[in-house]
């Protein structure tokens, strides 16, 4: 691959289209009401999938992006959980019926600082509202630093059988320059107690382009992560953005790895995956041939939302927590971030919805283009959206310079991204994304 190509792009900032329209074009004009009314429209038939966010953490990790606040205390954490079992009963109502859950993933900050007895008691709720499919997924994303054996015992007896590993990097050096120190054994030890309970689904987090990092410490991490035989990896570029994240400035920029560099270590990472015999999924995600997810990519099924790349076939996302977002029929909804307004809204009767974003015809015909270039890397625009073809096809000559540069091929209105384009789909996507304003500074960079 030549790599002076992709460098001509990486300095682009393009969203991560976890949705379309992305969350920076969600406004305040839908409110509760308008909420409560999308929740009664779900049909009945419609299989749901719950995202359940918790904002806490141990420890402040200076690279991370997440809305997170750090307590070591439990009583806020107890006093959230609370609050998020209200949420869940109040949606369940407005939902109406029993309705069926086919996916639950715990995001955050760290779920897993939850008590366990509040995390079984959320898990009950959930099971006594809902009906939760027998072959469901429940992931959680889990910080093995801390995990005791009674924690690891309580995910496994609330049905948990997926987990999401974050490490990020082995190398200490790094790890002390973003505020994560977390050791291979510690690690290691979580997972054999993970398996020993019976979860033995594991995803494992990584990033590049952290400060001091390089390519041979990213070969080293790769090295040590296959030591842990998961199934499943995500592979994210640090975005940083000091001037939106304030903890991020807490990182020294001089020491952070410029664009060739950063370029080196995501094609390094990839090169050893798919060495070790995992399957490229879409930007950023490996998984192995007998993972679901390369089940999903090879039947075409393959879907992206806000968790990223899932085979979760439910056909809504309804968010718990504060700065938690659902997508459903009718369109994006996100909670409220500030915890004091999130109490509040719950404490009189009301669903904390912040921001929301309605669906317009012309989103859902962007929203399938961009959603099937993010995940199969190609779109025929006559078979994805019909007679909306047309319209869409008049931005075709904005991939002319990609197209040269052999990162996409354009056979009349079908697209396809190059293995060589693959680190530059999201540039792809963002020809179709009718919103992006190029000079703003929101978004990560294209690589």
């Amino acid at each position: 691959m030549r790599s002076d190509i992709l460098l001509r792009y990486e300095s682009q900032r393009v969203p991560r289209y976890t949705s379309y329209p992305t969350a920076p074009h969600f406004t305040d004009d839908i409110g509760e009401d308008g909420y409560r009314g999308w929740l009664a429209a779900v049909p009945e038939t419609a299989s749901l999938s719950l995202y359940l966010h918790v904002p806490y953490c141990r420890q402040l990790c200076w690279y991370c992006g997440c809305h997170t606040k750090i307590t070591r205390r439990p009583d806020p954490v107890t006093t959230y959980c609370r609050a998020l079992r209200r949420e869940i009963a109040m949606v369940a109502a407005a939902l109406g019926g029993r309705r069926r859950v086919v996916h639950i993933h715990w995001g955050g900050g760290t779920p897993t600082i939850t008590d366990p007895a509040d995390f079984a008691e959320i898990m009950e709720e959930i099971g006594d509202l809902f009906e939760v499919a027998g072959d469901a997924e429940a992931a959680i994303e889990i910080d093995p630093r801390g995990m005791t054996p009674t924690a690891v015992e309580a995910l496994a007896r609330a049905g948990v059988n997926r987990v999401s590993i974050g490490i990020q990097t082995f190398d200490e050096t790094v790890q002390r320059a973003v505020n994560r120190v977390q050791t291979l054994d510690e690690t290691r030890t979580v997972v054999a107690a993970l398996r020993a309970v019976g979860i033995d689904r594991i995803s494992i987090d990584l990033l590049y382009g952290l400060p001091h990092q390089t390519v041979e410490s990213c070969r080293s991490t790769v090295e040590a992560v296959l030591s842990l035989a998961p199934d499943r990896l995500s592979v994210f570029g640090y975005a940083h953005l000091p001037a939106r994240l304030k903890h991020q400035q807490m990182i020294d920029e001089a020491t952070l790895p410029d664009g060739a560099e950063r370029l080196r270590q995501l094609l390094a990472i990839g090169e050893a995956l798919r060495a070790a015999g995992f399957v490229a999924i879409g930007l950023d995600h490996f998984a192995r041939p007998d993972d679901p997810l390369s089940e999903a990519l090879a039947a075409g099924t393959l879907r992206r939302n806000f968790q990223g790349y899932t085979s979760d076939a439910g056909d809504a996302l309804i968010g718990f927590g504060a700065s938690a977002i659902g997508s459903l029929p009718d369109g994006y909804v996100q909670n409220t971030v500030p915890l004091h307004d999130y109490y509040d809204a719950l404490g009189a009767d009301r669903l904390p919805i912040a921001r929301a974003r309605r669906l317009t015809a012309d989103d859902r015909v962007r929203r399938t283009v961009i959603e099937r270039l993010m995940c199969d890397l190609s779109v025929d625009l006559d078979a994805a959206v019909g007679a909306e073809a047309d319209e869409l096809a008049a931005v075709l000559p904005a991939l002319d310079p990609l197209a040269r540069d052999g990162l996409v091929k354009v056979d009349g209105r079908r697209i396809a991204v190059t293995e060589e384009g693959r680190p530059l789909v999201r540039s792809v996507a963002a020809v179709f994304d009718a919103y992006l304003n190029p000079k703003a500074d929101r978004h990560a960079k294209a690589i």
